[in-house]
């Protein structure tokens, strides 16, 4: 059996180390050798992780399990798996946590497991296990704190975010309106005696500046032609 247990110091607020470490992919990406897999209805999935012992690299594959306390920042984790030749089984179990350092924006990271083989290598395993865990445990913090402090990708959650700002939109013209010429509207009829005689003084002038007549001043002229018939009446 090989038991693991590990304190990491993060120069990252605790909310930032949480939202790493509860991501299995930000995990898989701080450590050298695995790849994270497809994952199943029931929340789990599958990962390979490859381990070099002395001259030996060995290469398992294991369908893993995470169960998540957000509140408490508080995860366990359980794996079950095989070498890739079937020769060596395995069965892992780990908690982690994460806490505030102690300096504000820093953290501290606590990590207990315990990782049972049985099988033709779990020896040579077992051997070895205490420099591949400690060489295991610099990469991944060293990969940790960089991925730390990294500003955090906005969700797409994407996303259903908020709703983009409405914008207002001038209607547009039908093809009816736009295709047909618009009416102009008939200037009003000088109405009164007064107004008569103004619109038949204007027409006037504008005839002797050689400008054509408006229809306001031609309605005008016939109203000062019946007003001179009806003066010599």
């Amino acid at each position: 059996m090989i038991s693991i247990t590990e304190e990491i110091a993060v120069p990252s607020p605790p909310e930032r180390v949480w939202e790493v470490i509860s991501d299995p992919s930000a995990v898989v990406s701080c450590i050298g050798g695995a790849e994270l897999g497809p994952s199943h209805e029931d929340g789990s999935f599958d990962g390979t992780l490859a381990i070099r012992f002395g001259g030996l690299r060995v290469k398992f594959a294991a369908r893993v399990s995470l169960d998540l306390d957000e509140s408490a920042r508080e995860g366990r984790l359980s794996a079950r798996g095989a070498d890739g030749q079937g020769a060596t089984r395995f069965h892992a179990g780990a908690t982690f946590r994460v806490v505030e350092g102690e300096t504000p924006g820093t953290s501290r990271v606590f990590c207990d497991g315990e990782i049972k083989l049985n099988g033709k290598l779990a020896k040579l395993i077992e051997s070895g296990a205490g420099m591949v865990v400690s060489r295991m445990t610099k990469e991944f913090t060293d990969e940790l704190v960089k991925v730390c402090a990294a500003p955090s990708e906005p969700h797409t959650a994407g996303a259903a975010g908020a709703p983009e700002p409405l914008t207002a939109v001038s209607p547009e013209p039908s093809a009816a309106a736009s295709s047909e010429p618009r009416a102009v509207a008939a200037p009003p009829r000088p109405t009164g005696l007064f107004g008569r005689l103004r619109a038949w003084w204007a027409g006037l002038r504008s005839r002797r500046k050689g400008q054509p007549p408006q229809a306001a001043s031609r309605s005008a002229h016939t109203s000062g032609d019946a007003l001179g018939q009806g003066g010599r009446r």
